[in-house]
């Protein structure tokens, strides 16, 4: 384990970012506890980035704590993994066109099959402030 936490990531885990490897996605809850759930990214080369809801919990939580932890594990290894944390900025995606990138890249779908009447889309960003990294 890289034993000393840094924002650089490291080459031998640049791959996992790239990868079709779904993030498993930590915040902080309402009353202090940890709230994960699993989501599709994409990775700029800088930044991490995600599509949600603003109906779901992790919206209201990273609008009252911007803390976030991300963990990928890798699909062919699970004792190899990559985990940033930082803090999220929160930006609209009236068009959805955020998570059609990720309809694309996890599904070769051009457009997201999931989305129902009346959601309002956004988009996280993620910028490391320390990734531990394992194998």
């Amino acid at each position: 384990m890289n034993s000393e936490p840094s924002a650089v990531i490291p080459a031998s885990h640049e791959a996992l970012l790239q990868s079709n490897a779904v993030a498993v996605v930590s915040t902080v809850g309402p009353r202090g506890e940890p709230q994960t759930s699993p989501v599709w990214f994409g990775w700029d080369g800088k930044v991490l980035r995600f599509s949600h809801t603003k109906a779901r919990q992790k919206y209201r939580n990273l609008v009252r704590d911007p803390r976030i932890a991300i963990c990928i594990i890798d699909p062919a290894n699970p004792y190899r993994y990559i985990e940033i944390r930082g803090t999220a900025t929160i930006e609209d995606d009236p068009t959805k066109a955020y998570i059609d990138v990720m309809s694309k890249k996890y599904t070769g779908n051009d457009k997201y099959q999931g989305n129902q009447p009346g959601d309002e889309r956004i988009i996280v960003t993620v910028t490391p402030a320390h990734v531990n990294t394992m194998g």
